[in-house]
């Protein structure tokens, strides 16, 4: 996600909500859980707002929640770390129960699933996974959701940081289909400490290696063909959705039918 250009409290509807939960899944990566201490956040599953930190006060940031709304207002947002980045850095090191943060109006909404039945294929690299998991619990409160393939990307198994969960929705939900791929099967030499430390409390926690499918994102999700009539959600970094969207139009995905955030 993007750096946005103003902050939230500078809309007229900023929100505060409280840290209740930081989980460093990843030495770049963390889960924030949050409780909105009033107002709630007025969005959509698969839209994103502009979030302040206490660590970074002048530099808001853009992100999207992780689950879809609730009348008792839970937020969760999925942040890895880049380089050179200084507020998804603080935000992954220093976030701490009890930090306030102020979050901006929601924006967006290209980023959606209709009603029409038509399958749905979406396409998640690394932490652009958070919309798509909104959206996948929203539809599980329809009455008749439709077929829906999620392709999760990620460089090595580890970099799938949610794969134990996604396994069990896999499970739960009949009618969706999970689909991790990597760009090596390989894990990289250096050590993650965060990962081994879960990983020591929780045995294993990644993908099994017989469903895990080599290759790069675009390239896996190309060669099932054309998606003619289907719904197609694509959300990652911005190199990742220029890289696969063009892939998609290339073979034979008409642009209509994509549906992703510009940036």
């Amino acid at each position: 996600m993007q750096p946005a250009s103003t902050s939230p409290a500078e809309t007229g509807t900023a929100v505060t909500a409280t840290v209740v939960e930081h989980h460093r899944l990843r030495n770049n990566l963390s889960v924030i859980r949050l409780q909105c201490d009033s107002d709630v956040v007025p969005f959509r599953a698969g839209q994103y707002v502009d979030v302040t930190v206490p660590q970074r006060p002048g530099l808001p940031r853009r992100l999207s929640p992780a689950l879809p709304p609730s009348l008792d207002g839970k937020l969760e947002f999925h942040v890895r770390s880049v380089p050179g980045g200084w507020v998804s850095g603080s935000i992954v090191a220093d976030t701490r129960p009890g930090d306030v943060w102020t979050i901006g109006e929601p924006r967006g909404g290209d980023l959606h699933v209709d009603d029409s039945g038509r399958i749905v294929i979406m396409i998640a690299g690394g932490t652009g996974l958070a919309p798509l998991r909104a959206l996948l619990l929203d539809m599980a409160r329809r009455h008749e959701p439709p077929r829906t393939f999620l392709f999760v990307g990620g460089n090595s198994p580890r970099d799938l940081y949610a794969s134990d969960m996604l396994s069990l929705l896999d499970e739960a939900l009949p009618w969706l289909t999970v689909v991790p791929v990597v760009e090596s099967v390989e894990e990289p030499d250096f050590p993650d400490p965060w990962y081994n430390r879960i990983a020591a409390q929780l045995g294993d926690i990644d993908a099994d290696p017989d469903d895990l499918i080599e290759g790069s994102l675009g390239d896996v999700v190309t060669s099932y063909g054309a998606f003619g009539d289907h719904q197609v959600l694509l959300c990652g970094s911005a190199a990742m959705v220029r890289s696969t969207l063009h892939k998609l139009i290339e073979t034979g995905t008409p642009a209509e039918n994509i549906r992703y955030d510009p940036y």
